[in-house]
């Protein structure tokens, strides 16, 4: 694979948000949002008009546009690479469609133990996942070492659900439902999908990536028991395996690891082999701090709908969770993905307002 192994990838001009992310100091706290690439741009929805959206993320030049359309408006400190987290069970064979005013829809979900001959045994993420790749490359080439290029993956615990329920869903009586009737058959598709998910974040890494981040979307509608057993050791996997791997090859890549409304998880997550926890909005700054004793940076949290806002109330807020978070060791962000009909220049005000009140804090220390 050597000819299409990335080379002489362009200086990192802005290593704001690594440094953060390893717990160095910083001279202001970097920032990005969740789905910063996405609908509320208008040059998004120009540029995704008429296409089917799994198509899109099979074009590494769309994936790469998408990506950078937010760079060229804000000035964030990071990028995520465009894709989506259901690419890993399409590439363990399972079909998925985007259905507008649904959202992803498996058409042939997963409904009882038997339905798991249908996955591959063997998952080649080269072959499978190459298009997410050659888009991470690309990117990094593109963007011209402006800001650090995030990976990402769904957790497994989140990509189960999805796969048992067919779309998103109130109440995911059906997953759940699997914990409980076929605990071993579970745990058994939460290891599969571990070792994919494992390969996919190291073959985004050979690629580019420059960080990663795990997204447990699903871990809330778990209690603290059920998350202890089928969520959190696959999450220490992914992370102890993949760090294992880059350190073979001298390589320290940043992950992040963001499990939404598992509140009473922050502790646990903390202590596993993550360099940042990101949080959802429900969570005080200072508790987090507290739970997390130190031990990772945080990354998070203002509620999106914060951006609905006046500009000088989004400085206020801002100004609140800094203080909250301290300077330090901290990424903002917000505590979930934008949503459709924001403001760009909402956006605009929340990233001016991080990097003004966290310099002139930083100056008054």
């Amino acid at each position: 694979n050597e000819k299409n192994a990335p080379k002489d990838f362009p200086q990192l001009k802005n290593d704001t948000f690594l440094r953060a992310a390893r717990g160095e100091q910083t001279q202001h706290v970097p920032v990005w949002c969740m789905r910063q690439a996405g609908r509320y741009l208008p040059e998004f929805r120009e540029f995704r008009a008429g296409k089917d959206f799994f198509d899109t993320c099979r074009s590494p030049e769309a994936c790469c546009e998408l990506t950078l359309q937010p760079l060229r408006r804000f000035d964030f400190d990071a990028s995520i690479i465009f894709s989506d987290i259901l690419v890993v069970p399409q590439a363990m064979g399972m079909e998925v469609q985007m259905v507008p005013g649904k959202g992803p829809t498996f058409p042939d979900p997963l409904k009882d133990p038997e339905d798991l001959q249908r996955l591959k045994t063997k998952v080649d993420v080269q072959k499978e996942l190459d298009y997410v790749f050659k888009a991470i490359t690309l990117t990094r080439h593109k963007i011209e070492g402006k800001v650090p290029l995030i990976g990402f993956t769904g957790a497994p615990w989140t990509l189960m659900s999805y796969m048992i329920e067919g779309s998103g869903s109130k109440t995911f009586s059906k997953v759940k439902s699997w914990l409980y009737r076929y605990p071993e058959v579970s745990h058994m598709l939460l290891k599969r999908l571990t070792d994919v998910i494992v390969d996919y974040l190291l073959g985004q890494v050979a690629a580019g990536a420059q960080a990663l981040q795990v997204f447990e979307s699903h871990a809330g509608i778990l209690g603290p028991v059920e998350f202890k057993a089928f969520c959190l050791p696959y999450l220490r996997d992914i992370a102890r395996r993949v760090k294992d791997q880059l350190k073979e090859t001298g390589q320290d890549v940043p992950m992040i690891v963001f499990a939404k409304d598992a509140h009473y998880g922050l502790e646990d997550l903390s202590q596993s082999y993550y360099d940042v926890v990101s949080l959802d909005w429900t969570i005080d700054p200072r508790l987090a701090r507290e739970q997390t004793g130190g031990k990772v940076s945080l990354q998070g949290n203002m509620d999106p709908c914060a951006l609905y806002a006046p500009k000088e109330r989004i400085s206020e807020i801002v100004k609140t969770m800094l203080e909250g978070f301290g300077t330090q060791r901290y990424i903002a962000n917000l505590g979930h993905g934008m949503y459709p009909d924001m403001d760009p220049e909402s956006v605009a005000a929340f990233v001016e307002a991080v990097h003004k009140h966290s310099r002139q804090m930083n100056k008054q220390q």
